[in-house]
Formats: C-alpha cells, structure tokens, sequence
C-alpha cells in the first residue's frame, strides 16, 4: 500500500512539474552542484488520498509550497536531504512562517509546508535551503498570486 501510494504522490508532483500555467508552473534554480525545484499550488488540487497520506489539509483557501533539492552527478541528478526554511509574505506586510516537513517517497525527498490564503492574495516567498553535510545555503525568491473563488 505504502508503495501504491508512493507512486501516486510522485505522479501526482510530476504532473505539476509539467505544467506551465500559472497556478502550477514548477521553477528551479541552480545553485553549484545543486538544483532545487519549487512551486506553490492550491492544497484542493490534491486527492483527498494524498492530502490524507501526507497530513495535508485539502481546501481552496490553503496553498502548498513544494521543495525539492537534486544534487548534480555527470548528466544524472539526485535527491538529497536538506535543511529547508522560510516564509511568505503578502503585499501588505503580514508575514506567514512556513513550517517545512519532509517526506520521504521512494527514493524521492520533498520538503512541504503550508499556510491560509485569501482570494486573489500573492505572496512573496523567501525560502532558504541548505543540503545536508553543506555549508552553502541556497536562497530562493519567487512571487505567486492565488485565486480561491
């Protein structure tokens, strides 16, 4: 089961990643021999199956913001376990801390986080990643709107 479950969580973040509307364009950035995928999308977008494998709260009005960290090896990359921080904020000023949990799925590692959003709210993300035995810390900036209605 925990196999079955696995594949659709993979499955279902892969989709996202191919995507490139605005909603679930995945961006990444990197950083020497490191990549780090990341993209935010609204948390009813998951099945009810995933949200609940994972302890994810599904509901229009929360968003999830995803991490992933790959190192480089030659022309292959691999997932690698990192210390991952960070918050949001909206164009007012409030400031959202985002509470990273790891999950480990397969041989893939994601860092997720999530957090209230209101209809048309964007938020600017500032999340600071530093991979295992490293000392560099990666910082990623991105901005993203969400609609709830």
């Amino acid at each position: 089961m925990a196999q079955h479950k696995s594949f659709f969580f993979s499955f279902f973040l892969l989709l996202f990643s191919l995507f490139s509307s605005g909603a679930f364009a995945e961006h990444s950035k990197v950083f020497g021999d490191y990549v780090v995928h990341y993209n935010a999308f609204r948390s009813d977008t998951l099945t009810p199956e995933i949200a609940k494998a994972y302890s994810l709260t599904r509901r229009n009005n929360r968003m999830v913001v995803n991490i992933t960290v790959l190192k480089k090896n030659g022309d292959t990359t691999k997932p690698v376990k990192a210390n991952v921080s960070g918050f949001a904020s909206n164009l007012t000023g409030q400031v959202k801390d985002l509470e990273f949990k790891e999950i480990l799925d397969g041989e893939a590692i994601y860092y997720l986080a999530q957090s209230q959003v209101s209809n048309r709210e964007t938020l600017r993300f500032e999340v600071k990643i530093t991979p295992s035995g490293e000392k560099l810390v990666a910082k990623v900036n991105f901005k993203q709107q969400f609609y709830t209605d």
